[in-house]
């Protein structure tokens, strides 16, 4: 039997990134791009790695441009990390595997590390590989916590759960992660929201701005455990964007979404350093008549445009500046 398995791209609408921090986001699955992770019965365990990671290279200068592109890291430690955890898990849960190996290999078509979630996306699909081939069953609540304890525990990565709860449940999601609740259940409220905004989405990105998102956001991270009131106040009051953003979808307010989105870089800029190319994707989006922030950590934005007539400027404008824009097919 041959398994195969995938997840998608995903771009953080409003409320990123407070998911880490007991916050509220919205987030979208995007199908233009994904990660697939392929499945199968061997004797013995192999993972067979991507061609982008294999670690051969026309020079030396090809293999330094990888890594300034890239980093040092590719898929194989996601695979063995994800493996792992999976593997702790059943034993956690009294779950007795099956004595038997497998073959894996994975694909990704996600740009690397430009902000939808390309690691949390093989993660995703692997565990979902795994638990069809041995046959176990995880909640779908509680399955996103898991995946993200195979970056956090296990790899030493900082991140939040909003990319493993739309990578599990796909569509669009409101997510909020009181704090008192997720003590409780270890795990947030997911709802799925039906966006009528979707014609008028835009994702633009470019991949020469690529960084790993732990490392982005780790400053963040400390001055909020520091606690910085500036960090805390702003990151509460991102949080209640993803709130109100909610309302806004619910009655397809798609004005008032617009301002909201804006307002979420706007206060994101308060507490980070923004690059000049980062920052230009933004403004150029702006000058077009769109809304723009983030989808992520940086390398990619995401926002609404008015008209067609509006998506052919940004177009043509993005492309002044050496940025892909594209129309995201919601999963």
């Amino acid at each position: 039997m041959i398994i195969e398995e995938r997840a998608y791209a995903r771009a953080g609408l409003l409320g990123n990134p407070s998911d880490g921090y007991f916050g509220k986001t919205i987030s979208i699955a995007i199908k233009n791009f994904g990660a697939w992770v392929t499945l199968y019965e061997s004797p013995e365990l192999r993972i067979e790695a991507d061609p982008e990671d294999i670690n051969e290279f026309p020079s030396m200068s090809s293999l330094i441009e990888r890594i300034e592109l890239h980093g040092y890291y590719g898929g194989e430690r996601l695979i063995k990390a994800t493996i792992k955890k999976f593997n702790e898990y059943c034993i956690i849960q009294g779950k007795t595997l099956q004595n038997k190996n497998f073959t894996i290999r994975y694909r990704s078509t996600i740009p690397r590390q430009v902000g939808m979630a390309g690691s949390s996306a093989i993660i995703t699909a692997t565990m979902s590989a795994l638990m069809k081939f041995y046959e176990v069953e995880i909640p779908k609540a509680t399955l996103p916590t898991l995946i993200l304890s195979v970056e956090t525990d296990e790899l030493g990565i900082n991140a939040g759960l909003q990319d493993r709860v739309i990578q599990v449940y796909g569509g669009c999601v409101y997510m909020d992660f009181d704090e008192e609740k997720f003590k409780k259940v270890n795990h947030g409220v997911y709802e799925s929201l039906t966006p009528q905004f979707a014609g008028n989405l835009f994702i633009a990105y470019k991949e020469e701005l690529g960084k790993v998102s732990g490392a982005v956001l780790n400053d963040i991270f400390v001055r909020y455990h520091q606690g910085e009131a500036l960090v805390r106040d702003t990151l509460s009051e991102i949080a209640d964007l993803a709130f109100q953003g909610r309302k806004c979808i619910l009655g397809n307010n798609l004005p008032e979404l617009n301002k909201l989105i804006n307002r979420n870089f706007d206060l994101r800029r308060q507490i980070m350093n923004i690059s000049e190319e980062n920052l230009a994707m933004i403004e150029t989006a702006r000058a077009c008549g769109a809304s723009a922030k983030f989808a992520g950590s940086g390398g990619s934005i995401v926002g609404l445009y008015e008209s067609e007539a509006s998506l052919i400027r940004l177009i043509s404008e993005m492309k002044r500046i050496k940025v892909r824009v594209i129309k995201p097919i919601l999963s």
